[in-house]
């Protein structure tokens, strides 16, 4: 069984792959200290102020002489980042060679669309009707029969005492996840006098299926809660018609996302769901990478494989842009990674950043999308998003993506409104906390699969998870909304 893995011949560290004692030789360097697991030992003698070099890219830089066999963290490290950069388009023109498609049993939605849920959704238009969304879910499981596979609410503080951007933001991701094909039919619960109005949400939502979509405003019934009976029960009645059938892969639109990260990302979870992204979109298929700001020191490996150069300037403007949004609240680009991530072997936001990109893959960026906008090109797209787990999980999910694909070396139990597949770096998380994991990727570690074996493996698992199959959390019936903000509640 491997101890360490030295992930490119340029580095000057190597990664533990399991808790290293003092005395333990790799590559004929011998640890001169205990290193945890994920964590970092200099396979030669780095001078302070030297890069420390991983992914075959500077994480950062020595802030002390460090011996070769050292531990190196954030005891003898520092991050190189400041603020903006100026980005210069230098394509690599990366290609994946066709495969033929898979299938999977899925819905066909009446505008045409795939879907791989067929769910009834309640979306409150604002914080003060959330608990009889609640009720209405609680109230109503009975409907939930034949082809229909759940009712559920997304509840949130928002909706009313916001202005501009904000409730501009607000409006948009709820219209999103009304449109979202996972839903078979949606109730939109409002409760008559907040800021986003009915009038606002429609013109937001645009041309709709007055079958599939239905409005309840609360202050204008007697009794909301009979009123909703009877406008989910149309709901049901609707949603009941869909049946499961065979669909390509290509439809499928499949979100990327990691938290609770630990040093075995990068080198187990993330790189396997890159394999997994590099084959659905050979297969025609779309994924979906956000998180900027865990971009940033990493973009090198992303910016050369913009399709052409109009797609750069997206990439870059979004990437700048995050960072400008740092800057204007007085924050540093570079305040993370977070205490967990530490702990597990994370550095720098650099190191963070290096494998969280990992789960693109190779494949060409055909496309990059804001906050709650549609994808709309097959392949591999950015969306502008934090890296907040739920914030960046529910603009997936606005974004369209029917699953995502969530890697975690720490574990975490929530849920998106799509179904959230969580994926282990290591073995020892996926023992533990089986009731939260639903794939391993650690077996990579261990040396049981090869990256591009996982990759295939976790293919299979998205296809059976988009047929029925439920993940853990939905088992759980564990879903939740965050609604990015940036302003003033008044």
């Amino acid at each position: 069984m491997r101890e360490f893995i030295h992930i490119h011949p340029r580095d000057n560290v190597a990664v533990a792959l399991r808790p290293i004692e003092p005395g333990k030789v790799f590559d004929g360097v011998a640890a001169a200290e205990a290193v945890p697991q994920g964590h970092k030992m200099a396979l030669r003698p780095i001078k302070a102020g030297e890069q420390i070099i991983k992914y075959g890219l500077p994480i950062g830089h020595a802030t002390a002489d460090i011996a070769a066999g050292s531990w190196v963290h954030t005891h003898n490290m520092a991050t190189n980042l400041s603020g903006e950069v100026e980005y210069s388009y230098c394509p690599t023109h990366p290609k994946l060679e066709p495969l033929p498609p898979k299938s999977f049993r899925g819905y066909r939605r009446a505008d045409g669309r795939a879907a791989v849920r067929n769910e009834i959704w309640i979306i409150p238009t604002v914080g003060c009707v959330n608990d009889v969304a609640k009720a209405l879910v609680r109230d109503n499981q009975d409907l939930v029969s034949g082809s229909i596979d759940g009712l559920y609410t997304f509840t949130h503080p928002f909706g009313c005492s916001q202005t501009g951007h904000d409730h501009a933001q607000t409006r948009k991701l709820l219209a999103a996840l009304t449109r979202h094909p996972n839903a078979g039919a949606v109730l939109v619960l409002s409760l008559g006098c907040e800021n986003l109005t009915h009038e606002q949400f429609l013109q937001e939502l645009g041309d709709y299926d007055p079958e599939r979509v239905k409005f309840l405003t609360c202050q204008q019934v007697e009794d909301e809660l009979e009123a909703g009976r009877a406008l989910l029960e149309e709901c049901a009645a609707y949603a009941g018609r869909f049946r499961r059938e065979e669909l390509p892969v290509s439809e499928l639109v499949v979100g990327m996302k990691c938290g609770g990260s630990d040093g075995l990302s990068g080198i187990t979870a993330n790189p396997t769901v890159g394999r997994f992204s590099d084959l659905l979109v050979s297969m025609g298929g779309s994924t979906v990478l956000t998180e900027v700001p865990e971009m940033f020191g990493a973009e090198s490996f992303l910016l050369g494989r913009c399709v052409d150069e109009a797609v750069f300037e997206k990439a870059s403007n979004m990437l700048n842009g995050f960072k400008n949004y740092f800057i204007r609240h007085g924050e540093v680009v570079y305040d993370n990674p977070s205490p967990g991530n530490k702990q597990g072997g994370i550095t720098t936001l650099e190191d963070k950043s290096c494998g969280c990109v990992q789960k693109g893959g190779t494949a060409p960026i055909v496309d990059v999308i804001g906050y709650a906008e549609p994808v709309t090109k097959k392949g591999l797209n950015m969306l502008y998003g934090p890296g907040n787990d739920l914030v960046s999980a529910t603009a997936l999910t606005a974004a369209g993506a029917h699953m995502i694909l969530f890697t975690t070396g720490r574990g975490t139990p929530f849920g998106a409104p799509a179904p959230t597949l969580k994926i282990a770096t290591n073995t020892p998380l996926a023992a533990k906390k089986s009731n939260w994991i639903d794939f391993n990727a650690g077996q990579v570690a261990d040396g049981a699969l090869t990256l591009d074996e996982a990759g295939a493996a976790l293919l299979e698992k998205v296809i059976r998870v988009a047929s029925g199959e439920l993940t853990r959390a939905e088992e759980k019936g564990f879903r939740e909304i965050s609604i990015f903000k940036d302003g003033v509640v008044l």
